[in-house]
């Protein structure tokens, strides 16, 4: 059964269209134009294309971010992904933590990421559910008034590895060096952002879930659920560098096989030209190889 873990006026979402110009060596972004709503971003995510994916200049719909999270669990390697039922492209695939990017954000994309891992990723332990800390910034605890913090433990975010070429928004570079590609079939430009998470030592019946909103139209309040009995965040093993084709759950400390039917990869491990992406999803479990 789910459990309600808030209740919350919705946010009015605001961001902006994005100018991109890239070139074999760097690819720089700049905001644009006026403030977009959410329905008025979406209008404009129509597919587009492009004659070079290594060198070529439009504007984009929007901004978003991903983080392809690392983990080691008893000695095993792990990539943390959370399922999705897309009703508009009617399949169901397994993606990375994600968000869109609001527009006080875009030039620090990486605010983004930190509350889109404190929103979405629940650590619950026999002493309290875990904050967490990216080097010396305690992430933001947005159900702590329902869920109560460990006074002892908490979870540990670095950095894992830099993409080979910059990114830059206007002069600036970008922390931690993402990961970037134009996804041609919805015109937005998408950072991925790549993190390990190191679990606490001695930290008894972790169990990992995921927190999932939708709208409340009669009362327009956002509620956000979790569901025992559905995680729907899995941890894919991988040996080597390369995926086994192997899902778990972790509940109560313990990895619990899982066989979810039908599954692809979202489009952030489909092949990447240049710049570009094309495909609106990637195979299960090849994808996993790209990332």
């Amino acid at each position: 059964m789910s459990r309600i873990i808030a209740r919350v006026n919705p946010v009015i979402f605001k961001t902006q269209a994005i100018h991109v110009k890239a070139s074999p060596e760097v690819l720089c972004y700049t905001p644009v134009g006026n403030p977009l709503g959410f329905a008025e971003m979406q209008d404009l995510r129509q597919p587009v294309s492009v004659d070079d994916p290594e060198s070529f200049e439009l504007t984009v719909a929007n901004m978003g971010v991903s983080v392809d999270l690392s983990l080691t669990w008893q000695e095993r390697d792990f990539r943390v992904l959370i399922r999705q039922d897309r009703t508009e492209q009617e399949d169901n695939v397994l993606k990375l933590i994600s968000g869109y990017v609001p527009a006080h954000e875009l030039r620090v994309p990486l605010l983004t990421v930190m509350t889109e891992i404190a929103e979405e990723l629940l650590l619950e332990s026999n002493r309290g559910w875990l904050q967490g800390r990216y080097m010396e910034t305690w992430l933001p605890t947005p159900y702590s008034a329902t869920l109560p913090l460990s006074k002892r433990h908490s979870y540990q975010l670095t950095s894992h590895h830099a993409a080979e070429h910059p990114v830059l928004c206007r002069e600036l570079h970008l922390i931690e060096r993402p990961r970037a590609y134009v996804h041609l079939p919805t015109n937005s430009l998408q950072l991925v952002y790549s993190m390990q998470l190191q679990l606490p030592d001695n930290c008894p019946g972790l169990t990992m879930l995921h927190a999932d909103e939708h709208m409340d139209t009669e009362k327009n309040q956002l509620l956000v659920e979790m569901n025992y009995q559905r995680p729907e965040i899995f941890l894919a093993e991988m040996l080597d560098g390369a995926a086994t084709g192997k899902l778990f759950s972790l509940e109560q400390g313990e990895l619990v096989p899982r066989r979810p039917k039908n599954i692809w990869l979202s489009e952030a491990l489909a092949p990447q030209t240049g710049w570009v992406i094309e495909e609106p999803r990637s195979q299960w479990p090849e994808g996993l190889t790209r990332l």
